[in-house]
């Protein structure tokens, strides 16, 4: 244990579809002084996001779904703009994504590249999301995607110009911390253009 923070108790507040403790322990701060503290932490296991990209057309496939916290928080319509992702599941990582971008955007990709991997809101989740790029081909579409039915997911599949996807940032079509990173990567390494 690290030597800043001692007396840890935990509190589970719910196991619904995740679990959230509350989180008592003792803080040394740094001036030496132990201060209790009281956290919510959020355990929904660790993720995964991947970008695909076609450096023919110069595009990207993107997803659109509802998301009730994007809507409690002030989204007037829910939707959201994002990259294709979805939690580990017990798999590994690179597994995980495969499995991802084949239900929601509908390709079957052999091959990914991993980037990076985040916290998103390591103030109170616990959630590391590992970033992928892949590329993708006309020939890799499978099926339509959509999501699992079974999961009620209702997902979109966008394919953009990838200048108009990074466009999006801007206009704040797309508000997602994981495409942003995802599409400002791509033009920073010189992916797309």
């Amino acid at each position: 244990m690290p030597e800043y923070i001692k007396n840890i108790k935990k509190t589970l507040l719910s196991d619904n579809w995740a679990i959230l403790h509350k989180v008592t322990f003792d803080y040394r701060d740094s001036k030496g002084n132990w201060e209790p503290q009281v956290r919510e932490v959020y355990d929904r296991g660790n993720g995964a996001a991947v970008i695909l990209y076609n450096k023919e057309k110069n595009t990207v496939i993107l997803t659109e779904q509802f998301r009730m916290p994007t809507y409690y928080n002030g989204n007037p319509s829910g939707m959201l703009i994002e990259v294709c992702a979805g939690l580990l599941d017990h798999h590994d990582p690179e597994t995980a994504i495969k499995k991802e971008i084949e239900e929601e955007t509908g390709y079957h990709l052999s091959k990914v590249e991993s980037v990076m991997d985040l916290y998103m809101s390591p103030g109170s989740v616990t959630e590391t999301v590992h970033l992928f790029i892949a590329a993708y081909s006309e020939k890799d579409k499978v099926s339509e995607g959509g999501g699992v039915i079974e999961e009620h997911e209702d997902i979109l599949v966008h394919e953009y110009a990838f200048a108009k996807a990074y466009n999006m940032i801007k206009t704040g079509e797309i508000k997602d911390a994981k495409t942003v990173i995802l599409l400002q990567y791509l033009k920073l390494q010189g992916i797309l253009r």
